[in-house]
């Protein structure tokens, strides 16, 4: 017990120190305020529209669920992933090579901390939010059902990494598993019941026992199943450097390729950047549907989902700058703006038809008016570029590490906001659309899009100057 504590103790002083020393102890301490201010905000304008209180608590808590099978992902993926990712800066999870400690009791640590750091850097100041909507007496359970349905996906992901430790029998076993889940929702059975969500709806011992069963069930699975010394099979793979090369012929470009062969090559391979656009679809299917239980118009279901799937550039972004780094050419003759050059055509490439692709899906599934799928595709490529063009502004080549910076998230959540709320509005209750708003909104998308682009071309000559430096 003395070295659990130990280790702990010790993975949460990294846990500070890594971030403090990102972005200063002052910007990253400000972050959960900034956290705390922008969903209080949210939920006051919630609740001026009347918006049914156990809706909005519902949605918060899949967001967390999903953010919680997110962090097990980044953290459990495997240990050579971790190390590509981290570098040096966390050494704490590998300390079973030097020192007598098992990597169970690392890894058990390791989603403890988990579980705490963010309960309170990020699900404390959501319950805060919640103050407008909810008596004081709510907040705690509030809280506690948050933190309890993080827990859930972390061990959820820690269940299924487990299971692929067993290699092909266990992966079809979590296959299996999730299918299942998914069937039995979709069939209309009460799996709502055995989430922590339903203990704050009706608090009991029969709630409470209900939803304490997931999480105990998939601890016992990642106890039993789970291989400390499972290496994952050797890959090997053919040279493919002139094969991409020839698909672009226009471009010849090295650094492209590159990019492209990184995250084909990396963990999850091309199909983690439709993960991503799959969660913001979910997202986006929930708001939607939120929308629409709010106002007596139909909702403009090309304008919404175009607006909200735009925020897979981020996302995508992230996966094409994850692997690389600019110091990593400062030894070679490439100019900084090479190297983003390449990076723009690899999202044009890889994000740009993704989120085309959710796009066209939720059009039809939504059976969208043509000039409202029109003008929610504008939208779609508009702001992608856009968003784009803002996180190559503001982050560079480190769009993970700077939404701790509490400063540079908050310019980058404002310069979201203010174009992308005043035109969910307009899709939220400007139904059925007319040809003037219509190519309002159209206007708005190109306009974006030019936007995006000046700031792009702005801030490569920045970043060329400080890697020259």
């Amino acid at each position: 017990m003395s070295t659990a504590r130990t280790v702990l103790a010790a993975m949460f002083r990294e846990e500070w120190r890594l971030h403090t020393e990102l972005f200063g102890g002052r910007r990253f301490a400000a972050f959960p305020v900034f956290l705390a201010l922008v969903g209080g905000l949210t939920t006051w304008a919630l609740g001026t529209t009347d918006t049914d209180v156990a809706t909005v608590v519902g949605g918060v808590h899949v967001l967390v669920l999903l953010f919680g099978l997110q962090t097990g992902t980044v953290g459990l993926l495997g240990q050579d992933a971790m190390e590509d990712l981290l570098g040096d800066v966390t050494l704490v999870v590998f300390s079973a090579h030097t020192l007598p400690v098992s990597e169970r009791l690392l890894l058990g640590a390791f989603l403890v901390k988990d579980a705490v750091y963010y309960a309170i850097l990020f699900l404390v100041p959501i319950t805060v939010a919640f103050a407008p909507l909810l008596s004081l007496a709510a907040l705690p359970l509030l809280w506690v059902t948050l933190a309890w349905t993080f827990v859930l996906g972390l061990l959820g992901t820690l269940a299924g990494v487990a299971l692929t430790t067993r290699g092909r029998p266990g992966t079809v076993l979590a296959l299996a598993g999730v299918a299942l889940l998914v069937a039995a929702f979709l069939g209309g059975y009460p799996v709502v019941e055995a989430t922590p969500y339903a203990v704050f709806l009706a608090p009991g011992l029969r709630s409470v026992v209900l939803a304490l069963f997931p999480p105990l069930l998939l601890a016992g699975v990642a106890a039993v199943t789970y291989d400390s010394e499972y290496e994952p099979p050797a890959r090997t793979v053919e040279n493919e450097f002139r094969a991409w090369r020839r698909r672009v012929p226009a471009w010849d470009d090295p650094v492209f390729v590159k990019t492209m062969l990184d995250v084909e090559r990396s963990a999850g391979g091309y199909w983690k950047v439709f993960f991503s656009a799959g969660v913001l679809f979910v997202v986006s299917a929930f708001l939607v549907d939120l929308a629409t239980g709010l106002v007596d118009l139909p909702v403009l279901p090309g304008v919404a989902f175009g607006s909200i799937l735009g925020l897979t550039a981020f996302t995508t972004y992230n996966w094409l700058t994850q692997f690389d780094s600019l110091d990593t050419y400062a030894q070679f003759p490439i100019d900084a703006g090479e190297i983003f050059r390449a990076k723009a055509r690899a999202f044009a490439v890889l994000g740009l038809p993704v989120g085309v692709a959710f796009y066209v899906g939720a059009v039809v599934w939504q059976d969208a008016a043509l000039l409202d799928a029109l003008c929610g595709l504008a939208l779609l490529v508009g702001l992608q570029g856009y968003l784009f063009g803002l996180t190559v502004a503001l982050a560079g080549f480190r769009p993970n590490e700077f939404l701790f910076d509490t400063v540079l998230f908050a310019t980058f959540t404002l310069a979201i906001v203010v174009p992308l709320v005043p035109v969910l509005v307009v899709g939220f209750v400007a139904a059925p659309l007319t040809p003037l708003p219509a190519l309002g909104l159209a206007l708005v998308g190109v306009a974006l899009g030019v936007t995006g682009v000046g700031l792009y071309r702005r801030a490569v000559p920045r970043w060329r100057e400080r890697l020259r430096e």
